[in-house]
């Protein structure tokens, strides 16, 4: 539903004037992402000892990790510089992000892709900022193959990625076929 403009504001000064009400809602579920994110971290971190492992499935285990890179471990055996760089990519991704979703209006498939990375960047930063490495506790294997083990901010920036894609995918599939 669309708001009504402020008294005396007409034609294009009126969306711009709404455009904080819209990001508002896509910023309050970025943090209930963040909320989650740490609450789950701070129970593992408490609950588990490093490298405990509780399998829950024969191909899924609930364990204590720490990574101190990025996706993958990407330069977690470096000297600790990567936290710094870590930590600032992940905050200028946020500050873009964020000036993207005011600018974009109608495009919901959009906005919560890029919701779902902003509240998984933020988690990690989080992460990298009060601890120095990332927390991870999902753990997915087949027998002796194993997924690095991730969290729940992980899993927002991938559905994020994801959403991106196909995101991408239908509106050229769209217009194609407006053409």
């Amino acid at each position: 539903m669309a708001r009504p403009s402020a008294p005396g504001v007409t034609g294009a000064a009126a969306p711009a004037r709404a455009a904080p009400a819209r990001v508002g809602g896509w910023l309050a579920l970025a943090l209930a992402i963040i909320v989650l994110d740490q609450l789950t971290k701070v129970y593992f971190n408490t609950s588990f000892q490093y490298g405990e492992r509780v399998n829950v499935l024969p191909v899924f285990d609930f364990t204590l990790m720490y990574n101190r890179g990025a996706a993958f471990s990407f330069l977690a055996s470096e000297e600790g510089w990567q936290r710094w760089l870590f930590t600032g990519l992940g905050c200028v991704a946020a500050v873009v992000i964020t000036i993207i979703l005011r600018r974009t209006h109608g495009q919901p498939r959009f906005s919560l892709a890029l919701t779902l990375i902003l509240g998984g960047a933020i988690g990690n930063v989080i992460d990298r900022v009060v601890y120095g490495h990332v927390v991870d506790f999902l753990l997915f294997y087949w027998d002796d193959s194993y997924f690095p083990a991730f969290n729940l901010a992980d899993v927002g920036i991938t559905c994020g990625a994801i959403l991106l894609v196909l995101d991408e995918l239908l509106r050229g599939r769209k217009a194609k076929t407006q053409a």
